[in-house]
């Protein structure tokens, strides 16, 4: 498989995996001179880089396609809701507050005037 053909990204784990292979003592695949050995100070992930661009290895790369479909996409049938329903169902909302509101007892007006008044009279 040519570098060209593959993303950096199956680069970087082949290379990986080779060099891992190398370092462990498996066979080279590639002839390499003791020099060159050692101008590259015998670095594992050199000689597999090596071995990469010499497209020499036995490594190969799946990518599945996705499976095609022949037969047409059916839409999504969407439900027709009438205004009518809407609003019913917008008062039944408002009226579940309503009962949530007396429930928790929400502040009126007079209860507010009488908080007021009795603040003032205790300053007093």
């Amino acid at each position: 498989m040519k570098p060209s053909d593959i993303s950096k990204y199956e680069i970087a784990r082949i290379l990986g995996a080779r060099a891992l292979q190398i370092a462990m003592n498996a066979p080279l695949l590639i002839k390499i001179t003791d020099e060159d050995l050692e101008k590259i100070k015998f670095d594992s992930l050199k000689i597999a880089e090596i071995e990469l661009n010499s497209e020499i290895l036995p490594i190969s790369v799946k990518k599945p396609f996705p499976v095609k479909k022949d037969e047409e996409l059916k839409r999504a049938k969407e439900q027709k809701v009438s205004d009518k329903k809407i609003e019913e169902a917008e008062t039944k909302e408002e009226e579940e507050i309503a009962k949530e509101g007396e429930i928790m007892e929400l502040v009126t007006p007079e209860d507010e005037q009488e908080e007021n008044t009795s603040k003032e009279e205790e300053e007093k």
